[in-house]
């Protein structure tokens, strides 16, 4: 199964301090970037769904926002010495800098981030809130970033069917057309240098027409091809690897453009082009 990178998913909880709300939205990117927005309340949250999210995700940009409504009730908390000793220490050094700075007043103290201390019980369940609630946002967000990474496989499916129909199409005409090369360059050949040189004639027109030969780059468009199902068929995160075979196949599809030696062939490796194109398009979107 392939995933796709872009997603959404909402999940609410209730917690000892109050209501949880957990929104996660992603879309692409090259590599996984996380970006956080959370209430003051819960900075401390941070850690724990940036691994969670890794653990889950492995490409595309996340919005993750953490938002917290205080139940009527508080849950009693306590003063955190250590935080108030870090801030003594800190308003020193300012003071320092600033002599006439106004003193640090009692409800600055409190509103400084640590400073209040839940109870130990009420941490832990808080913890255990943020961890459901983490998990069941990250299980809608997959489940969605599947369901369109089906349709984007299907999609690329279709387009390497697409293909595979067109290098058919385009190894029959080959012989003739390269036939047709051959007879049209020798005719020039003879009227540029005389009968006296006909032989001369006959060298170059084959030497000229083995470089329309495209056997070669056929082929490899073929292994690419094989390469793209192998990897829907393997899953996971395959997005780079599949842009990278729409790359290489687009540069043998110019290849076979420049080389085609004739209408029929170069109006093929256009229309492989398009497609390769599209393919490139939805592979972009796969994690």
């Amino acid at each position: 199964m392939i995933h796709s990178m872009t997603g959404y998913a909402v999940a609410s909880a209730d917690s000892p301090r109050g209501a949880l709300a957990l929104e996660l939205r992603s879309v692409n990117s090259r590599y996984l970037d996380l970006q956080f927005r959370i209430a003051d309340e819960l900075r401390a949250a941070e850690p724990l769904l940036r691994e969670r999210i890794a653990a889950r995700i492995a490409r595309g940009k996340v919005d993750c926002r953490l938002g917290f409504v205080a139940g009527t009730a508080a849950a009693p908390r306590t003063l955190n010495a250590d935080a108030m000793r870090e801030l003594a220490r800190l308003a020193d050094e300012a003071r320092r800098a600033f002599p006439d700075a106004a003193p640090l007043r009692l409800a600055d103290v409190l509103r400084w981030p640590g400073v209040l201390a839940e109870a130990r019980a009420d941490e832990e369940r808080t913890r255990a809130a943020l961890e459901d609630l983490a998990r069941r946002a990250l299980d809608e967000l997959c489940a969605g970033r599947a369901r369109e990474g089906a349709r984007l496989r299907a999609a690329i499916a279709g387009r390497v069917a697409a293909m595979r129909g067109a290098l058919a199409a385009i190894a029959p005409l080959l012989p003739e057309a390269v036939a047709a090369y051959r007879a049209r360059l020798a005719e020039r050949l003879r009227e540029a240098l005389g009968a006296a040189d006909e032989e001369r004639a006959r060298a170059e027109a084959a030497f000229h027409a083995a470089k329309t030969d495209v056997d070669e780059e056929l082929t490899r468009l073929a292994a690419h091809l094989d390469e793209v199902e192998g990897t829907l068929a393997k899953g996971g995160a395959a997005g780079k690897r599949l842009d990278f075979l729409a790359q290489e196949l687009n540069r043998e599809a110019n290849t076979l453009a420049a080389k085609a030696a004739g209408l029929r062939i170069a109006d093929a490796a256009l229309e492989l082009k398009l497609l390769i194109e599209q393919l490139r398009e939805q592979a972009q979107n796969v994690e």
